[in-house]
């Protein structure tokens, strides 16, 4: 059964209930409160002159709620020489909410090459700057890893100002284990990469993070299903914001329910987080090794009640094999009995 959070859960201080309706907005939140205020400005007044020493700071942003933002990330980029940022007027709105008016650059991966020597030169020269993403923290999938990569061959110290991760947000409001995990990314467009890609972290014994598009949504998780078998799976979307939703269940339920929308012409919108269990202990052969005695007397079995397409699908959610590779193996067995 998919499980959702309650469609008009109890007010958070700061964001609005769920409800549907338009788009929020990228930086939805109250307005900083007098106590914060003048936290804010005491900080400042203890900060305001205190040049951070010479290096590229990576700093993590809110990924949707404005005051999901640390104090030392506000004393670097109030502080730092430059803010290297992939939208301009997007960090603008962010700076400008806490009184920081520090020079931007953009730096994307349209501009990167041509804009990174200069980044480079100032940073050797003693700057001091800042590289922000447009929400959460750098190098997670974005155009980030070049100039860091670049700034270390070059000796220029890299200090960290960790915050916000709508991947680990996520994580941990899955309920899935958070012992092990490994992100993946943003998961390939077109439908043969998605499998390869699924294939290929399929064996792996920790929770699997993604990240996805609205519109691709429904397909990935069909394909998910059919790859990596029966697994408990989090869909998490626009986290932190006014819409924020947390869908969980089975990967091939969560897939019917999006598939469900999709042919009805509804579409989900915002970012979205999806987080894949690990694989069932109970299954104790790798998928694709369909061939086991073991899993041919279940499938021989099933065989005798059910016709093929059945006796896979069944098998699958019995042991976590691919369903695929259980109907190629049933159709196997039948051939071998006639």
């Amino acid at each position: 059964m998919v499980r959702a959070m309650p469609e008009r859960p109890a007010r958070r201080h700061g964001t609005k209930s769920i409800t549907a309706g338009k788009k929020s907005s990228t930086l939805q939140s109250r307005p900083v409160d007098k106590s914060t205020r003048n936290l804010l400005d005491q900080t400042n007044q203890d900060t305001l002159t205190s040049k951070p020493p010479a290096g590229l700071y990576i700093i993590s942003t809110p990924i949707g709620h404005a005051d999901d933002i640390t104090l030392r990330a506000l004393d670097m980029l109030r502080n730092v020489d430059l803010v290297a940022c992939e939208d301009t007027r997007h960090t603008g709105n962010l700076l400008s909410r806490y009184g920081i008016n520090t020079r931007r650059i953009a730096y994307h991966e349209h501009n990167g090459e041509r804009v990174r020597p200069g980044i480079l030169r100032k940073l050797k020269n003693g700057a001091a700057i800042a590289l922000v993403s447009d929400a959460g923290t750098p190098l997670v999938s974005d155009p980030g890893f070049k100039l860091v990569s670049e700034a270390i061959t070059n000796g220029i110290s890299i200090i960290p100002v960790p915050g916000p991760s709508a991947p680990l947000a996520a994580l941990v409001s899955s309920g899935l284990p958070t012992d092990r995990f490994f992100f993946a990314g943003f998961i390939p467009s077109s439908s043969a990469a998605r499998k390869k890609i699924f294939q290929e972290l399929a064996d792996i014994k920790a929770s699997l993070i993604f990240l996805e598009s609205p519109r691709r949504l429904a397909n990935t998780l069909e394909t998910m299903a059919d790859v990596l078998g029966s697994r408990e799976a989090v869909i998490a979307r626009e986290l932190t914001k006014i819409h924020e939703t947390i869908l969980r269940g089975p990967v091939a339920e969560l897939a019917s329910y999006y598939l469900r929308d999709a042919e009805a012409g509804v579409l989900p919108r915002g970012e979205i987080v999806i987080v894949v269990g690990p694989p069932p202990k109970s299954q104790s052969m790798h998928v694709g090794e369909s061939n086991s005695k073991e899993t041919d007397k279940l499938l021989q079995t099933a065989l005798q009640n059910m016709g093929t397409k059945d006796a896979a699908k069944s098998v699958a959610e019995l042991t976590g094999l691919n369903r695929r590779d259980l109907y190629s193996r049933a159709l196997q067995l039948l051939g071998d009995a006639g």
